[in-house]
């Protein structure tokens, strides 16, 4: 990748945001368990920081998908999971299919104001029982007049206790079940749509991630991003540029979590000499530096053949594959130099132990990953000969 001023510019834009908007306030969000998304999407927004590969009628930059991944990049600085992620939902997730397929006047409505952070959107794919099977969805949109009427349910859904509109994916007649989707802009404040209930996670403690159930829910066919029938095909896409924001977003992340390994094992003596002049820590660290510069390599590659116009099923999912791995391992390995300080809930990188774990889960599990690699190797085997 060749960064251009204009690039580096960007990174020190969310440089300069992370540091006074973001930071300071992590540890508290983190206790409360929720961030304040309008609030801090509206300074992103301000910034120019949420539309930066969307079209410029619509309130974006117009610039080129590299760019959005100098804002995964960069989100990578803030101390901890929850905020990238729920950022990547505003920009790379919820809202390229709507920016572009949506019709001028579904992106006037939904999209302009996502952009500039007055709405807050989120993402209905997965459910109880369909996560990474996206095909097995049981959401459903039947047509009655001019309107769509939904009834089911999602889960995992980030954002979604404060979202003001949901970007859904549900099924739309009895057809095929690749050619039968549609995806559906849904305002989160429509009559029979519940917030069952947000979910204690793990780790992303500061992202709210919601159960959500739509009874009898109706909103008007126009608001079908695109062409019904074509869900499917525009969430397939929209996975590509959401695998390639996690690849993007765990090299700061790692390196981060490397850096303050090694400052805090310069400093913490042990038997009279500082714990880093150990041979196993700091070739650890040599190494898992460099596993994050092979991370560089897949990513970069990735982006450059997207934007060159090439099929990068395989290198995304290389990305995402390496990039979850990557962040436990690192994770995994800097905690244990740290000691007891490390297993304290509030350490930075038992924060990021607890974050990175779903890197390996969401947006497509490893095994889903794995999978999608040996298709496009030709080793997966028929489903006839198993």
């Amino acid at each position: 990748m060749k960064f251009t001023p204009e690039h580096e510019a960007l990174r020190q834009t969310w440089k300069t945001l992370i540091d006074r908007e973001i930071n300071p306030y992590v540890d508290q969000w983190e206790k409360d368990g929720q961030f304040p998304a309008h609030a801090l999407f509206k300074k992103m927004g301000d910034a120019g920081l949420l539309g930066v590969d969307k079209p410029v009628e619509f309130g974006g930059s117009g610039l080129d998908f590299s760019y959005a991944m100098i804002c995964a990049e960069s989100l990578g600085w803030v101390n901890g999971g929850s905020i990238p992620m729920a950022t990547g939902v505003q920009i790379s997730m919820a809202t390229p299919a709507l920016a572009r397929y949506g019709s001028d006047e579904l992106r006037k409505e939904f999209l302009t104001p996502s952009i500039s952070g007055d709405y807050v959107a989120c993402l209905g794919v997965s459910e109880t029982g369909a996560g990474s099977d996206v095909a097995s969805i049981k959401t459903t949109a039947r047509r009655v007049g001019g309107d769509w009427v939904i009834n089911g349910g999602k889960m995992w859904t980030t954002n979604g206790a404060q979202a003001d509109w949901m970007c859904l994916l549900a099924s739309t007649d009895d057809g095929p079940a690749h050619k039968n989707k549609s995806l559906i802009v849904v305002p989160m404040k429509t009559k029979g749509i519940e917030i069952v209930k947000k979910l204690d996670k793990l780790g992303m403690r500061a992202s709210d991630t919601v159960q959500t159930f739509f009874d009898e829910v109706k909103v008007p066919v126009r608001y079908t991003i695109g062409q019904p029938g074509m869900g499917f095909t525009y969430q397939m896409q929209q996975f590509q540029e959401e695998r390639l924001w996690a690849g993007a977003g765990s090299l700061n992340t790692c390196e981060r979590i490397i850096n303050a390994t090694i400052e805090y094992t310069r400093e913490r003596k042990v038997f009279g000499r500082p714990l880093l002049d150990n041979q196993v820590i700091h070739f650890r660290l040599a190494e898992l530096k460099s596993e994050v510069e092979a991370l560089r390599s897949i990513v970069y590659r990735a982006c450059e053949d997207y934007l060159a116009g090439k099929d990068v099923t395989m290198l995304a999912s290389m990305g995402k594959l390496k990039a979850g791995r990557l962040r436990r391992e690192v994770s995994d390995a800097c905690l244990q130099y740290w000691g007891g300080a490390g297993y304290l809930w509030d350490n930075p990188v038992a924060r990021g132990y607890r974050d990175g774990r779903l890197g390996s889960i969401g947006g497509g599990a490893d095994e889903v990953m794995l999978q999608i690699i040996s298709k496009l190797m030709g080793t997966l085997p028929r489903l006839g000969n198993r």
